[in-house]
């Protein structure tokens, strides 16, 4: 008999905020090396900002006054690059970063709060700087660690880049040699990893490109060792499509919810999307409309058990693709009804440090901009809009607990129904330039706007909404 899918109950009503450490803030109490990039200044493939957990622990008011309630890290253990996908040292946070003792500090604080903390997780590949890959390449063919790795041949082509790289590399990139999960030790080592930092107070783990270890045993495994510290850690794949094999209830709680994010750019930017140039993590995109879109949006809800879709990470934007506002060429308003649709759909919502005030940025590294703390060059007017919505999401379980229904579908009107525990809320998008009348019918005695800007009123069964131009509406409606 097949054990019912559970996944974490916190996650459910979470809001996320993910952080790029090296660039949302730095704190004074972490020492560091002259050498790094001016703050303001454009982000760069190599270059280093000097951001630091310190700095996070010291903004929390920011993210707290925000209505966040967990943080997602890309990774944080040291390494040579500013990303930090090629780790050093596992046990380790980069000291760029302040080290372990800083993880210490920001945890502590951020649970004080009641905010949760995913750190990232890279174990398909390491790097050069790895202690067992740099014991081969001091050691040869002697090196006790040789099966590590997936080694090819003598010497180890690991800089000559006009020569590729004669061992396994995570898409041919010399720098980040693949893992041998084949191997014993080595799963052991990356299992013994993921229980010390949720011994040390994690509360989960966010799996990079889990799907290039392909072995269905290896998962399981991580996800029982998982669990046995903490049964509320959360394990969230990488996975841009759809991702059944990985989402039964023995393997992850969830993925990175990119079916949804294309969808949202698609239709809330369809009047102004923009063609993508090569690179990033997106298919070319073309503008849809209501229907195609409700068609999309009730295909992915009907993919995994309500379980697994209530813990999905729903996202708008990320360190791997251009920010959402660029892909759809600075229109605010598409930001602003794409962000009231995640803060009103099943899943956890997540911003990507900076969307909230309109941090623009391309591909990678143009996605990875430093934080401006200097108010005056905020969109305060996009700041208080997320800040409502999340506001909304928090004071409406049905919004995070509720079944989801679409009861509209037109051109450019899009409405979905939202019900938990006796409480209904009915959600409108107008995705036209143009204010629209809108009527359906329902079975309620009131209805009342709570969101938006427009007017509902209810007479004999039908609600009549008039829905200003470019604007999400939200209506909670009384028996």
């Amino acid at each position: 008999m097949t054990s019912p899918v559970v996944t974490p109950e916190w996650v459910k009503d979470a809001i996320f905020y993910q952080i790029f450490p090296d660039r949302f803030a730095y704190s004074n109490r972490v020492s560091k090396p002259a050498n790094l990039e001016a703050w303001d200044t454009p982000p760069t493939v190599y270059g280093f900002k000097g951001g630091d957990l310190l700095g996070v622990a010291e903004h929390l008011d920011y993210l707290e006054d925000l209505g966040i309630t967990a943080i997602y890290f890309t990774p944080v253990f040291q390494s040579a690059s500013n990303h930090r996908y090629h780790t050093h040292d596992y046990h380790q946070v980069d000291p760029l970063l302040g080290g372990n003792a800083a993880l210490r500090e920001l945890l502590d604080a951020a649970h004080a709060r009641g905010i949760r903390v995913v750190l990232d997780g890279v174990f398909n590949h390491a790097s050069r700087g790895f202690f067992q890959f740099n014991h081969i390449l001091e050691c040869g063919e002697q090196s006790p660690y040789l099966d590590w790795f997936t080694v090819k041949g003598f010497p180890l082509q690991a800089y000559d880049h006009a020569e590729k790289p004669n061992y396994e590399a995570w898409v041919g990139l010399h720098a980040l040699p693949k893992l041998n999960t084949n191997n014993p030790q080595v799963r052991e080592f990356i299992f013994e990893v993921a229980e010390r930092w949720l011994h040390f107070g994690i509360d989960g783990w966010r799996l990079d490109v889990p799907f290039e270890i392909k072995d269905e045993a290896f998962w399981q495994e991580f996800r029982r060792r998982v669990k046995g510290v903490n049964p509320e850690a959360y394990i969230v794949g990488e996975i841009w499509h759809e991702s059944q094999p990985w989402l039964q209830g023995d393997q992850f709680d969830a993925v990175m919810n990119y079916i949804q994010t294309r969808a949202c750019i698609a239709f809330f930017g369809a009047q102004s999307v923009s063609p993508l140039e090569p690179g990033g993590g997106y298919p070319p995109l073309k503008p849809t409309d209501a229907p195609k879109f409700a068609q999309e949006i009730e295909r992915m809800l009907a993919l995994y058990d309500w379980q697994i879709t209530q813990a999905q990470m729903n996202l708008l934007s990320s360190h791997d693709t251009p920010r959402f506002v660029n892909m759809v060429k600075d229109d605010k308003s598409a930001l602003k009804l794409a962000m009231l649709f995640q803060m009103t759909m099943p899943g956890a919502p997540t911003v990507y440090y900076g969307d909230e005030i309109g941090v623009t940025g391309g591909h990678d590294p143009g996605c990875r901009a430093s934080f401006p703390w200097v108010q005056s060059r905020w969109d305060t007017d996009l700041h208080d809009y997320v800040r409502g919505a999340i506001r909304l999401r928090k004071w409406h379980p049905a919004l995070r607990r509720g079944s989801y229904r679409t009861i509209l579908a037109e051109g450019e009107l899009y409405a979905f129904e939202r019900v938990y525990e006796n409480k209904r809320l009915v959600v409108v998008f107008n995705t036209s330039h143009t204010p629209a009348a809108v009527q359906l019918s329902v079975e309620a005695a009131a209805g009342q706007v709570v969101f938006g800007q427009g007017q509902a009123t209810l007479v004999e069964g039908k609600l009549s909404i008039q829905a200003e131009a470019r604007n999400g509406i939200v209506i909670a409606l009384e028996n």
